[in-house]
């Protein structure tokens, strides 16, 4: 066996499997333009590719693959939001995160863990009581449990901290996470081998518009013509939009986070405190992440900040006193794009063949294969599925607002 190992290592010809094909020219023309190589984006030309035959596609990046806000969030997959509309889309998205090792066959990391959001006041007690039955009503295993409960499941963590006692909290099973470059580089590997063209270093820089249609996307490396264009850039939506005059009630925060150094496992759930605006987890590695609410005013930059680090530390320090000697090992903080029900938009735009898929906040990440899916399904049939009927760009003039403000420790 050693021998046979040494001999494939050291032979010239041995078979590697390349992810991506090499860099290549752009075409003069796709069916599909599909601007941002994050996860949404090769979500939705993988689905386009493999279950609707739309292989002429084209994904337009501007940095690298998955080096927006997909290599800069915490990973964290779950589907207990306020609304009927967020907790049957979410759900849709876990059972789908569950698959894609073996759909990919390309390992993700998935690994369920539990969340676990901490009510300090009667009145988010009564909150996530109505909370747990929406989620249990629409597919989410939640439940609320008590404080003997939450000290068995996590022991090291304060019940009383300053003035904000713990009371009761929302125990959500299905809380995961999962490695997101692997997730955007196993969509990528896998629509690239079904004929989609990824490219990099390719910023998309203006439109040519003619009769409502978007008929050519203008790049740093040349015009091509389109049938249709999907917008997937997170943070950067309504810079993107302006140039089309699309009109969005999107304004954009940087969001921070920040790493520890490896400790041994202590922590296998998620913990997060809507009242401390902070939420922690270990890694598989054994860092202790920490993240929280977004920077209080709009900004397109994705900087770290000494005063966030000190009141999101604060916070955690509460909910772990342990924690104070801990070496903090990284800081760093991506862009979101947030709308003033904390929902998305997706669907069609005023333009007949511009796709939006925008307004992702602070849950981009964890909406990743049922956006790819619903999205790709929209270009292909031209009609709108149902999950996204309610996230469409028009409520906000209708006033059918899907409010998920104060669904998570973060942003809100």
């Amino acid at each position: 066996m050693p021998l046979a190992l040494l001999k494939y290592g050291l032979s010239s010809d041995y078979p590697v499997e390349v992810d991506l094909p090499a860099p290549k020219a752009l075409k003069p023309a796709y069916d599909v333009v599909i601007i941002g190589g994050g996860g949404h984006g090769l979500a939705t030309a993988y689905y386009l590719a493999t279950y609707h035959g739309v292989s002429n596609v084209a994904v337009l990046e501007k940095s690298y693959l998955g080096g927006g806000n997909t290599a800069r969030n915490t990973a964290v997959i779950r589907s207990n939001y306020l609304t009927s509309e967020g907790v049957r889309f979410y759900a849709e998205s876990v059972r789908m995160f569950k698959e894609l090792s073996n759909e990919f066959d390309f390992n993700i990391m998935y690994s369920e863990r539990g969340q676990l959001t901490l009510a300090h006041t009667d009145a988010t007690v009564r909150a996530f009581r109505q909370r747990a039955e929406v989620n249990k009503h629409f597919g989410g295993r939640t439940e609320m449990i008590d404080r003997q409960q939450i000290r068995e499941l996590v022991p090291c963590l304060n019940l009383d901290p300053g003035h904000l006692p713990v009371l009761a909290g929302l125990w959500h099973i299905d809380g995961a996470t999962a490695r997101h470059d692997a997730v955007a580089w196993g969509y990528a590997k896998q629509a690239a081998k079904r004929g989609v063209e990824i490219h990099q270093l390719t910023e998309v820089q203006d439109f040519i518009v003619e009769n409502g249609r978007v008929t050519t996307v203008r790049t740093n490396r040349g015009d091509v013509r389109c049938g249709c264009v999907v917008q997937a850039v997170a943070g950067a939506s309504s810079l993107l939009m302006n140039k089309l005059n699309i009109k969005a009630p999107i304004h954009t925060y940087p969001l921070q986070a920040m790493v520890t150094q490896p400790f041994k496992p202590f922590l296998d759930p998620l913990v997060s405190s809507s009242a401390l605006h902070c939420y922690v987890q270990q890694t598989s590695r054994g860092e202790i992440v920490f993240g929280g609410g977004s920077d209080p005013y709009p900004l397109y930059n994705t900087r770290s900040t000494l005063d966030l680090k000190e009141s999101l530390l604060t916070a955690a320090i509460e909910m772990f006193p342990f924690m104070a000697g801990a070496k903090l090992m990284r800081q760093w903080a991506g862009s979101t794009d947030m709308t003033p029900d904390y929902s998305p938009i997706m669907g069609h735009s005023p333009l007949d063949n511009y796709y939006l898929d925008a307004g992702w906040g602070t849950w981009g990440f964890k909406a990743t294969p049922i956006c790819g899916w619903t999205m790709a399904e929209l270009v292909a049939t031209g009609k709108t599925p149902a999950l996204i009927k309610p996230f469409a760009l028009e409520r906000f003039t209708t006033f059918r607002q899907v409010n998920e403000m104060g669904a998570t420790a973060a942003s809100h």
